[in-house]
């Protein structure tokens, strides 16, 4: 626990009057990828939004890279090393493909630029033809494919992936996976949300289920894929 780059310690949030997260406890390591699963409305957004500081945590602490960041607000968090593709994509809508990108390109917490412009375009060849268009006129799987390479620009140390594929087509789904992976081999940690919870587990070291903002299980991805009376418990499947 003491060398995780993320590491969260009992955090409990609430919405108004609703106690939605209940004593979670984490660790992230650097490169490591963890899923986050568990059926809809379990507090799975709500814990990320907890991590990085967009909902305040009411009680429990958050540690990024060592530092003590419980209460901060998101843009201190997030300069850390995190890169965020929030559920519902969040591309600007009046910016080109261009600009979504260059504004958020940066050096990473180490000087690393191994995420420049080019590299995304070359990892993503369709953004390459749509550079000039603006976020509201690409398609769904384009602005997924934005999202996550405007994430990569700012050379994160750790890449959080809320609902990366929902309601996209299959070719693109598994351009994403493919890039996920991608991801995953460059030595960047993740924190993957996705109802597809099979695709989750192949692509992660471990994988932690949350009910009812609780976190009730928490393994290595292998051992929890072959675990089908787990998987059918907590998963519905």
């Amino acid at each position: 626990m003491s060398t995780a780059f993320l590491q969260a310690r009992d955090l409990h949030a609430h919405y108004g009057q609703s106690h939605i997260l209940h004593g979670i406890s984490l660790a992230i390591a650097p490169g490591e990828a963890v899923g986050l699963l568990g059926r809809n409305g379990m507090g799975k957004t709500t814990l990320i939004r907890t991590l990085i500081g967009q909902l305040r945590a009411s009680a429990g602490q958050i540690q990024v890279a060592g530092r003590d960041m419980s209460g901060q607000p998101p843009e201190k968090i997030v300069r850390l090393g995190i890169g965020y593709v929030p559920e519902g994509r969040g591309v600007f809508p009046n910016l080109s493909v261009r600009e979504n990108l260059v504004m958020a390109a940066r050096p990473g917490t180490r000087g690393q630029v191994d995420w420049t412009f080019e590299r995304v375009l070359e990892t993503f060849p369709r953004l390459a033809e749509r550079l000039g268009n603006g976020g509201g006129q690409l398609s769904g799987g384009e602005q997924q494919m934005l999202a996550i390479g405007r994430a990569l620009m700012t050379n994160p140390d750790l890449l959080i992936l809320d609902e990366a594929t929902e309601g996209l087509a299959p070719l693109v789904v598994a351009e994403i996976w493919r890039v996920i992976g991608l991801v995953r081999r460059t030595g960047i940690a993740s924190l993957v949300v996705d109802r597809d919870f099979r695709k989750v587990l192949a692509h992660t070291d471990r994988a932690l289920v949350l009910e009812k903002g609780r976190l009730v299980l928490e393994g290595v991805s292998e051992t929890l894929s072959a675990d089908e009376a787990a998987l059918h418990r907590y998963l519905g499947v």
